[in-house]
């Protein structure tokens, strides 16, 4: 197994675990707050998409060879910068909390498959080449 496919192996198996783990919760199990964060299952499952959409905006920038467009998030934020990121999730949380478990799980789980035939789609070298994308730093 290459490279490529033994990270898309264990990404599959980190999202069937995700969905076994949330198919054996109720929906006032997912929605009900948790300490220490007052977080609830849903609150931590929107804040994964929500920087989800980022990593999906890179794949695609790198199947299509041009610069990434990232979601459009406040400019006070720069979710580049791992400085101080309690501000940008608050804002996060603030803006995914009305929504619905149904919404926020189609949400996650559509960006998850998203992200492995992205992953899959791209070849191997690209994916794992260092510097092949200019504007992926690092």
């Amino acid at each position: 197994m290459n490279d490529k496919q033994q990270i898309l192996t264990t990404l599959r198996e980190e999202f069937d675990r995700w969905e076994e783990l949330l198919a054996s919760l109720s929906e006032e199990q997912i929605t009900a707050p948790h300490l220490p964060s007052n977080l609830s299952i849903k609150d931590v499952m929107a804040h994964l998409w929500a920087w989800q959409q980022r990593s999906i905006v890179r794949l695609e920038a790198a199947l299509l060879d041009r610069e990434p467009d990232f979601p459009r998030w406040p400019e006070e934020f720069d979710p580049e910068q791992e400085d101080e990121p309690h501000e940008l999730n608050a804002w996060l949380y603030e803006t995914n909390r009305e929504k619905p478990w149904s919404r926020v799980y189609g949400d996650w789980r559509a960006g998850f498959l998203r992200f492995l035939e992205l992953g899959e789609a791209i070849p191997e070298k690209d994916l794992l080449e260092a510097g092949r994308y200019a504007w992926l730093e690092g």
